[in-house]
């Protein structure tokens, strides 16, 4: 049976170090994103390559690069290939696409959609969520 998961979850980015971060799960998104400092303060990589990145808002795309890493989510660990960005001014500092979504898990939009609110209009998150 599939775990369902919600708009966010806790997730651990794994590489030569363990940092846990709040990540937006994105159906929408075909790879997983991660904070260039959470990359760096994990350790993850190599580099495997460069991607072009659609961007949702606007008509225009940008290269990044892809690195291999492991995410936890869920108490599962997931190998994968990520794009790194500067997140610094997004809500999020990762955001978990279908690479590792499709297959293994369920996505609730309504499940701790409330978080997601909090979050974006800056107030405290609950203490189980920091």
């Amino acid at each position: 049976m599939k775990k369902v998961l919600g708009i966010v979850e806790k997730v651990k980015i794994v590489g030569k170090g363990e940092v846990e971060a709040l990540a937006l799960i994105d159906t929408g998104a075909k790879l997983s994103s991660v904070d260039i400092n959470i990359a760096a303060e994990a350790g993850i990589g190599p580099v495997l390559r460069t991607t072009k990145i659609k961007s949702a808002s606007k008509d225009t795309s940008t290269r990044r690069a892809v690195l291999d890493a492991t995410i936890e989510i869920a108490g599962k660990r997931f190998r994968t290939e990520v794009n790194i960005a500067d997140r610094t001014k997004m809500a999020f500092p990762v955001l978990v696409g279908r690479s590792i979504l499709q297959g293994n898990f369920l996505v609730d939009s309504e499940k701790n959609h409330d978080l997601l609110r909090r979050i974006a209009k800056g107030k405290k998150m609950p203490s189980e969520y920091e």
